[in-house]
C-alpha cells in the first residue's frame, strides 16, 4: 500500500523490488515520482511480526544508487506483458515516548509498530482513523513511514528489509490511498521487480525474466545483500485503472 498523508497532485513511476532476505525477513525498495503542495508523509503498511515493536524495520540507505530502478529496467529490454494485480515533529507533553527517527538519504524515517502507535507522529505525518477503519486488514500491519518534502520530486529509492507475519510469501505494498480514501479501483503506473530465490517458479509465469543475472546490470558492490548477483530478476508491469490491492507472490 502507498498512503500518502496529505492530498498530492500527481504520483507516478512507481517501481518496487522485493526480494526475500532470509529467516523470514524481507527486502523491500521504493521509488516513485510526485508533486504536492506541502510536506507529508509516505506511509507504507507492511504485513510485519508484531512482537518486535520497532526492531521489525531495519532501513537501508541507498542514496547513492539514485540510478538502482534504471539499471534493473536495463536487465528487461523487450516490453514486459500487462498484468492484472493477483518520527517527525513535535509531540504534545502529556504524549508516549515519540519513535526512533532515521537519516535515509534525503529522507527521515520510521517505524511505527501499530495503528495506536502514529498518535507518537506528527499530526501531518498520519492518517485520519476513519481510514484505517475503512481496511480492517491492515490493523494488525506496521508501518514504514517516509517525511517527503513538497514540490515536484523524482525520490531516490526508498530501502528497507521487515519481519515478515506472512511465511516465505513476497509482499509488494501497491494499494493507493492519495487522497484520504479508500477505492476500490485504482490508476496503476507501477513496475514490480523481484528475485524469486525462495518462490515456486510456478509463481512466476505473470512475470518477464532478466536476460541475465542480476550481477550483470546491477551494481552488486553497492547493493550488498539487497541482490543475489547470480540469479535472475523478474519483471511485472501494471498500468491502468485496476483493483486496488497489494500484491503477493508465492
Amino acid at each position: 500500500m502507498c498512503c500518502f498523508s496529505r492530498p498530492v497532485e500527481s504520483v507516478a513511476d512507481t517501481r518496487i523490488y522485493a526480494r526475500a532476505a532470509g529467516k523470514g525477513w524481507q527486502f523491500i525498495v521504493y521509488s516513485m515520482s510526485f508533486e504536492a503542495t506541502e510536506d507529508l508523509a509516505m506511509i507504507l503498511p507492511l504485513p510485519s511480526r508484531e512482537n518486535l515493536g520497532e526492531a521489525a524495520v531495519e532501513f537501508i540507505n541507498l542514496e547513492q544508487y539514485p540510478k538502482f530502478f534504471d539499471d534493473m529496467h536495463a536487465g528487461f529490454p523487450k516490453p514486459a506483458p500487462r498484468g492484472k494485480a493477483g518520527g517527525f515533529g513535535s509531540l504534545a507533553i502529556d504524549s508516549p515516548l515519540p519513535l526512533k527517527v532515521v537519516d535515509v538519504g534525503a529522507f527521515e524515517a520510521s517505524f511505527v509498530p501499530t495503528i495506536g502507535d502514529f498518535d507518537r507522529l506528527d499530526a501531518r505525518f498520519k492518517l485520519d482513523a476513519e481510514t484505517w477503519d475503512a481496511i480492517p486488514k491492515y490493523k494488525s500491519y506496521g508501518f514504514a513511514v517516509f517525511k517527503l518534502k513538497k514540490g515536484d520530486h523524482k525520490v531516490h529509492p526508498m530501502a528497507f528489509k521487515f519481519a515478515s507475519a506472512i511465511g516465505w510469501r513476497l509482499f509488494f505494498p501497491t494499494v493507493h490511498i492519495h487522497d484520504g480514501k479508500v477505492h476500490r479501483e485504482a490508476d496503476f503506473d507501477h513496475e514490480l521487480y523481484c528475485q524469486m530465490n525462495d518462490v515456486d517458479a510456478r509463481h512466476a509465469r505473470n512475470w518477464t525474466e532478466s536476460i541475465q543475472p542480476a550481477g550483470m546490470f546491477l551494481d552488486k558492490e553497492k547493493l550488498g545483500e539487497l541482490i543475489d548477483p547470480d540469479e535472475h530478476c523478474y519483471q511485472r508491469v501494471m498500468k491502468g485503472s485496476l483493483r486496488n490491492i497489494d500484491v503477493l507472490v508465492g
